[in-house]
């Protein structure tokens, strides 16, 4: 199927950049009239993918974080977030609630809270090369003005 509109995003990977993708791929859905269940859901999914690799992916250094936002003619929206950072070695294991090689402070629950808060999740990763995380919700139909 193809996209009836797309955006690109390329970052650093800075804590502060984090409210500005979460923000802007908001923006960006709101094209499609989402709930404000709705579009809150994508800016928690959009912020723990971008947190995990501003954590995770690039450990003591600031690394390229891109995101692909598409919208379909069925009221979904593919949110990609990939980075080119060191990879998860095990992806099974990352993705169990409360897993995390961050520090103390770190929740474990990025992958949960993306699963839980999206269509579908697909995570791809390879080590030295960095991560996918492909992420697809779908809008409730659009009822119009009464």
């Amino acid at each position: 199927m193809q996209p009836v509109n797309e955006m690109n995003l390329e970052f650093p990977s800075r804590s502060v950049n984090e409210g500005f993708a979460r923000t802007a791929v908001a923006c960006f859905a709101a094209q499609l009239d989402p709930t404000i269940d709705e579009l809150n859901d994508i800016k928690t999914a959009v912020s723990e993918a971008v947190t995990n690799s501003i954590v995770h992916a690039y450990p003591g250094k600031i690394g390229p974080i891109h995101i692909r936002a598409r919208i379909f003619e069925d009221r979904s929206i593919e949110i990609v977030v990939k980075d080119k950072g060191i990879g998860i070695p095990d992806i099974e294991q990352a993705k169990k609630p409360l897993f995390t090689t961050g520090n103390e402070e770190r929740s474990g629950m990025g992958f949960t809270i993306m699963d839980s808060f999206t269509d579908k999740l697909v995570v791809r990763s390879r080590p030295g090369y960095g991560t996918t995380v492909k992420m697809l919700k779908k809008m409730l139909p659009f009822a119009g003005l009464k």
